[in-house]
Order: C-alpha cells, then sequence, then structure tokens
C-alpha cells in the first residue's frame, strides 16, 4: 500500500489549479465523476521529484453532492487520503475484520476509471481514507 494522491475539496477548480500549479504541480486529468457529482483535477508532481503523490482536487457540480456539503460544512482543504492496494477486495475484508467502518463495503468505479472505495473517518482519526485499485 502507498499514498497514490491526496484529495482536496476546493471551491473553484480554476481558482484550485492556479493555486496548486504554484508549488509546480501540473495537470494530468480532469473530468467528472457523475455518480459523485463531482468536477476532478489530478495533478502529478513537479518533474524534479519521484515518487510524489498526486494531488487530486475536487469541486462540486451542485451544493447538495458529497464534497458541497463537505465544503459547506468545512471549507475548502484537505478531504481525503488515498492509497492504491493491489487487492481492493481483499484490503476491504482486511480493514472491516480488524474493525474499520466502511462507506463502500464494495468497490465502485472512481476517476479516471479506478475502483475505489470509502473508510469512514472515525477508521482513522478523523480522516477519509480512499482505497483506489491498482488497476483498471
Amino acid at each position: 500500500m502507498v499514498l497514490d494522491h491526496v484529495g482536496i475539496a476546493v471551491a473553484d477548480l480554476e481558482e484550485g489549479l492556479l493555486r496548486w500549479g504554484r508549488l509546480g504541480y501540473v495537470l494530468e486529468a480532469r473530468g467528472d465523476v457523475a455518480t459523485q457529482g463531482v468536477a476532478v483535477a489530478m495533478l502529478k508532481a513537479p518533474p524534479d521529484t519521484q515518487g510524489a503523490a498526486r494531488l487530486e482536487l475536487l469541486a462540486p457540480l451542485a451544493p447538495d453532492t458529497p464534497v458541497g456539503r463537505f465544503l459547506e460544512k468545512r471549507g475548502e482543504g484537505l478531504h481525503h487520503l488515498a492509497f492504491r492496494v493491489q487487492d481492493i477486495e481483499a484490503e476491504l475484508q482486511r480493514l472491516e475484520a480488524e474493525g474499520a467502518s466502511l462507506i463502500d463495503p464494495r468497490p465502485r468505479p472512481g476517476f479516471g476509471g479506478h475502483l475505489v472505495a470509502f473508510v469512514h473517518p472515525k477508521s482513522f482519526g478523523g480522516v477519509l481514507v480512499e482505497l483506489v485499485a491498482e488497476h483498471i
């Protein structure tokens, strides 16, 4: 398991791209996940860094979406940490057996066609954790 990306909730995707671009992060992919009502911009680390996690900017497509409600309640900032796993089903089973509370007991399609699953923040000291399948 390795840190894949850090999810950051932003009110405006264009502004977020400018903000994080100041640190040298560049756009890798962009699109919407309609089922979650979110616009996504995946940013890769500057070329001179190796093994650095990507940044995933999340902007709501409407106020009544998960990220829209997050922004209303908490404002912009850290949304989740995402970890790449080889076998997402096995990892979900392991975490649940160890007492973690799963938001997604089964993987679902996420950005870029990857299977993803979320683990409730109460299982990790208030941090929302996303598991990302290594292979599409």
